[in-house]
């Protein structure tokens, strides 16, 4: 078993020069998730001195670190799919990813539990997949094989072609229309699948990818099936020390790029001169000017929250308060004790599919209510990475994708009985004698979402990845608004997960204008 390293604290990093006087032009990045930290060090490495105003105590936006009773909990991303988007940026620093983050590659990268028992196990060999779905399903070897090449296909247009460009004007929408046509964008995730496979295990194992970011395999857009072949192309991997390690890593490019990162600094509004961003106000009344500012934080949150009462917005922006957003989570974590030998058919990355798949997710994205029954993601680190528990312990990170807060569910008051119902049901399958093993626990929920994440109706992904919300139709990385004022992360151009948010922040260099036309 790989041991990690120890990871440094995520707190408040001082300027790595005297603000006064660096003469390069200033950024300010609202928001240290990655998109964020990312931007920053983009901007960086283009000449600007840069300063992160992150609202929490410590870094890392939806992807902060617990650490409670020497357990150390991811609070959101917990897989690598596209490790050189995090090369990239190591790079523009004159250093490598490995100086600092050691990436191990899984295997298997994560296995599917249904109801019945019956399991299906993913990883990046061809063979050995194609074995695995013809133990599920002969008959749709064959169907397999169409889907994961249409998926290469789409993955070339869609993720090489278009999540690293900016779509600022209508005619960049016009421009890939054809290749949406030809790649029959019209259908959705669960459609495209079931159009190669029939066995109904084998349809879910393929499709419910989307809701890594947010998105209903139902309603988003075949372009999501990308999602399987950039799997295989780059494989899944674990940056040990935990995704925290990687956050707290970039916070370090910044520092030593001679930016600053600075925590328990909530923005407040921006400061305007007519229609173009100056600055910055914080809560404490403290006002930073810039020359530019880039906003991590929510994009509707941004536009609504930030800006002026009666400011003039696009019709798009004006009505992000009334987007379709993303379904929300509730996230359990679990340390225990004395179980590192238990538990063997549980690996570090499982997923256990309830009794019912459409059905759910109509529940959860369309009635918007808690229903009885679950799907989990079980995240089990300490498999790979022992240090993130005290000798010979586990540590869990217990997933479930709920309504957002649009619903009627009364979180955080319902999340004891939830929790309760989720151990009763891992205890009956795949976790016999958790509760007497378990030494720590705690909770988020969508109310988490809302109020110390601020996103809009306690979304965890933005709005939702819909063909309508998607690419043009998504709120711009360069404002139609503000001048001077640039959005990155999950509610904006390409979208959530950890490889749409690194390329929203590689989206400023082409919209972003060099540090010296500010010197």
């Amino acid at each position: 078993m790989v041991q990690s390293p120890a990871m440094k604290s995520s707190q408040s990093s001082a300027p790595g020069a005297s603000a006064a006087n660096d003469k390069r032009p200033h950024a300010v990045v609202i928001g240290s998730g990655f998109g964020g930290l990312a931007a920053a060090v983009r901007l960086g490495a283009r000449g600007y001195r840069v300063t992160v105003l992150e609202k929490q105590p410590d870094i890392g936006g939806r992807a902060r670190v617990f650490h409670q009773d020497g357990h150390t909990f991811d609070a959101g991303p917990t897989i690598v799919t596209a490790p050189y988007l995090f090369e990239e940026l190591w790079q523009l620093c004159g250093r490598t990813l490995a100086d600092d983050v050691t990436l191990v590659p899984l295997n298997p990268f994560y296995t599917v539990r249904f109801d019945d028992g019956t399991t299906f196990t993913c990883n990046g060999d061809a063979d050995q997949m194609r074995a695995e779905v013809a133990r599920l399903s002969p008959g749709d070897v064959e169907g397999y094989e169409r889907f994961l090449k249409e998926s290469e296909e789409i993955f070339k247009v869609g993720f090489q072609g278009l999540s690293s460009r900016p779509f600022d004007a209508f005619t960049d929408m016009l421009k890939v229309v054809p290749d949406f046509v030809r790649l029959r964008a019209d259908r959705s995730v669960y459609s495209h699948v079931a159009k190669h496979v029939k066995n109904d295990a084998l349809r879910m194992a393929l499709s419910f990818h989307p809701l890594f970011v947010g998105g209903n395999p139902f309603q988003v857009t075949s372009i999501y099936s990308l999602i399987a072949y950039l799997e295989r192309h780059w494989g899944v991997h674990w940056a040990m020390g935990g995704t925290g390690r990687l956050a707290q890593g970039l916070a370090d490019l910044i520092t030593g790029q001679g930016g600053s990162v600075r925590c328990n600094a909530e923005v407040e509004a921006l400061t305007l001169e007519g229609t173009r961003a100056t600055g910055v106000r914080l809560s404490s009344g403290e006002v930073i000017p810039a020359a530019i500012v880039v906003s991590n934080a929510d994009s509707a949150g941004t536009y609504h929250k930030l800006l002026p009462s009666g400011y003039p917005r696009s019709y798009m922006n004006n009505r992000l308060d009334e987007a379709r957003q993303s379904m929300s989570l509730f996230v359990w974590y679990v340390g225990t004790r004395n179980t590192r030998g238990l538990w063997r058919d549980i690996g570090h990355h499982t997923i256990l599919m309830g009794p019912r798949y459409k059905g759910l997710l109509d529940d959860i994205f369309h009635k918007r209510t808690l229903a009885d029954d679950f799907s989990l993601y079980v995240h089990r680190p300490t498999v790979t990475d022992c240090c993130l528990a005290p000798p010979g312990g586990d540590t869990f990170y217990i997933l479930s994708p709920v309504p957002n807060m649009k619903g009627d569910t009364p979180w955080p008051q319902a999340a004891e009985a939830y929790r309760d119902r989720i151990a009763d049901a891992l205890e009956a399958t795949v976790l016999p004698g958790l509760r007497q093993h378990m030494t720590t626990s705690r909770m988020i929920t969508p109310a988490y979402f809302r109020d110390a994440l601020q996103s809009w109706d306690g979304a965890a992904f933005g709005p939702e990845p819909l063909f309508t919300q998607s690419a043009w139709f998504r709120p711009h990385n360069r404002s139609q608004d503000v001048e001077g004022l640039y959005l990155v992360g999950a509610g904006t151009h390409p979208g959530a997960g950890l490889p749409g948010v690194l390329s929203s922040a590689r989206i400023l260099d082409k919209v972003v204008p060099d540090a010296d036309v500010y010197a």
